[in-house]
């Protein structure tokens, strides 16, 4: 043993030593290693995305531009546009405001029940959008339960789209947040206020500049993701309110108008382009710009009235704005006598499908399975190309890995309707293609979770092993994998949930004969009756069941306790 160590050591001085050769090996194993995951989304995402554009901006074989002025010109498209981004601004502003003070209580404080408070608080985002506008839907629509005590409805209004948001977005604030914040050294503002600075000055001038690249990648995260809702505001926002991602959906589902869902695809894909390229920057101003402590010398236990009551109001907000919504969902999908919901998910329906709703269930897991395998290779093939950070195409194609995560599912899904039609890729009765549009947003959580991990690796370690003698393979199997395999298996827990909900796409390819939860869900909730909405109810949580075991499972293999995602 002592041997091999010497050995091991005086390669990594060789290693070290040695001239550029190795480098330029490097970068060919990187490409090597980007093939394989830009093929992946070359055929399965650009492809069926230009398909759709392709399809509706081209007529007899000549590009109709003049489409795009009148698509922008229409009022009730602008109208559409303004409110996308408008509630976008509103919802994280929101976020925001009520989530910042449960970032600072998990930050700095420790108390017991903390590591479950934090898994609860998390579970709204591993949640399908379809489960939350459900949720909501039992908590604020007709029969609700502010409907039952008040005779108040807010569903069809733009306040249940804010608070379903908020709902889903809060974890996104106070894991990013809460996670820097953790390990910010509090001496500093400790000196600022005895140098005379009030506590209010002392955090505006040393914690909030410190904090600001985390706060900012946040609220750019959520606005991302809100401004480019779609469950949420298909269920709550009923036929008054339309986000772009909706638009998509109608123009290509019900007006099949495919070159006014062209252009808007066009228009959501250089918005999020945008969003990606301004988060990405302020990530990179958070990793080079901090010094940071060990986040478990940070917290303690709260101390004098304020703090104690500061926890109580955040333990307050986590029941009335997470858990409420998700027990009124549990407590309607329980009203009929003797789990009569969830008895009649056995039986048949040819109305909506064409086998009985909790087969849907099996058929969920099963898909999701499939495109967690997928996202793992591409993922984890994609981090360890990313491992070593260099020049403009590494980081363009770091921005490529990053687009499914905005881009229309919608249109992923109808692109592969009409796209994957033709040998050698004629998948459209295939049921692969299902877990090929989960695994596209997948992906992005795989390489975000790994990729801090693999670039932790002492890079001299995978050079001593090469000069050794072992192969790339071989290097990656013995130094890398022991060292992420956690990060592997969170990875693979965080590509199951998403793909376990995803509905954009998956609401065009799935078959009435294997549906997926959440279209289920959806299907259920489009039909009048106490059934089916009783039915929806039950697979929501059953669904939503599925998602916090996932994520509790989630928390026991975490491999620091920064909370980031």
């Amino acid at each position: 043993m002592d041997l091999a160590r010497t050995e091991v050591t005086e390669a990594t001085k060789e290693a070290v030593a040695a001239p550029r050769g190795p480098r330029r090996s490097g970068s060919a194993a990187r490409l090597g290693l980007m093939a394989l995951p830009v093929a992946f989304f070359g055929v399965f995402f650009a492809y069926p995305v230009a398909a759709i554009v392709v399809r509706g901006l081209k007529v007899d074989g000549t590009w109709d531009l003049g489409r795009i002025g009148e698509v922008l010109g229409d009022s009730g498209i602008r109208h559409v546009l303004w409110f996308t981004t408008w509630q976008a601004l509103v919802s994280t502003a929101l976020t925001l405001l009520i989530a910042l003070p449960g970032a600072y209580v998990f930050a700095r404080f420790d108390f017991r029940g903390k590591d479950i408070l934090r898994a609860v608080v998390t579970v709204p985002f591993v949640l399908p959008t379809v489960v939350v506008g459900t949720a909501f839907l039992a908590l604020v629509g007709r029969g609700g339960l502010f409907d039952e005590l008040w005779g108040v409805r807010l569903d069809t209004t733009v306040w249940a789209i804010l608070l379903a948001h908020v709902f889903f977005n809060y974890a996104v604030v106070v894991r990013t947040v809460g996670g820097l914040w953790s390990q910010l050294d509090p001496r500093q503002e400790e000196a600022a206020r005895m140098l005379g600075a009030s506590p209010l000055a002392a955090w505006r001038r040393v914690t909030l500049p410190a904090l600001a690249p985390a706060v900012a990648a946040a609220a750019l995260m959520v606005f991302l993701f809100t401004f480019t809702s779609f469950g949420v505001v298909q269920i709550l926002g009923g036929p008054t309110f339309s986000t772009l991602e909706v638009e998509i959906y109608r123009q290509t589902s019900e007006i099949f108008d495919l070159a006014t869902a062209a252009v808007l695809t066009l228009v959501q894909f250089v918005a999020v382009g945008l969003i990606l390229a301004v988060h990405a920057w302020t990530v990179r101003r958070r990793e080079t710009a901090l010094r940071l402590v060990d986040a478990s010398l940070t917290a303690r236990r709260p101390r004098g009235a304020g703090q104690w009551a500061l926890l109580g109001g955040v333990l307050g907000t986590v029941v009335v704005l997470i858990l409420l919504p998700l027990g009124v969902l549990v407590e309607r999908s329980l009203d009929a006598p003797g789990f009569g919901y969830y008895k009649a998910l056995t039986s048949g329906d040819s109305g909506i499908f064409l086998v009985a709703p909790i087969e849907a269930v099996g058929n969920s897991l099963t898909y999701a399975l499939a495109a967690t395998a997928i996202a793992l290779v591409i993922g984890g093939l994609a981090a360890a190309a990313l491992t070593r950070r260099a020049g403009r195409l590494v980081r363009g194609f770091d921005a490529l890995l990053m687009l499914p995560l905005g881009v229309s599912a919608v249109t992923v899904g109808f692109g592969f309707l009409i796209a994957l039609d033709d040998p050698p890729l004629d998948l459209r009765s295939s049921w692969i293609l299902v877990p090929l549009a989960q695994a596209l947003v997948g992906v992005p959580f795989v390489v975000r979770t790994m990729l801090p991990v693999l670039r932790a690796v002492d890079e001299r370690l995978r050079e001593a092993a090469a000069v050794l003698g072992a192969s790339p393979w071989r290097v990656w199997r013995e130094v890398d994998l022991p060292m992420v395999r956690r990060a592997l298996l969170i990875a693979a827990g965080f590509a199951f949930a998403v793909s376990l909900g995803e509905f954009g796409a998956t609401v065009f390819i799935a078959r009435a004969d294997n549906p997926t939860l959440p279209v289920a869900v959806a299907r259920l909730l489009g039909r009048p009756g106490d059934l089916n909405y009783g039915q929806a109810m039950a697979l929501s949580t059953i669904l939503m069941m599925v998602c916090a075991v996932a994520l509790l499972v989630l928390e026991r293999l975490r491999t620091d306790r920064t909370g980031e995602f």
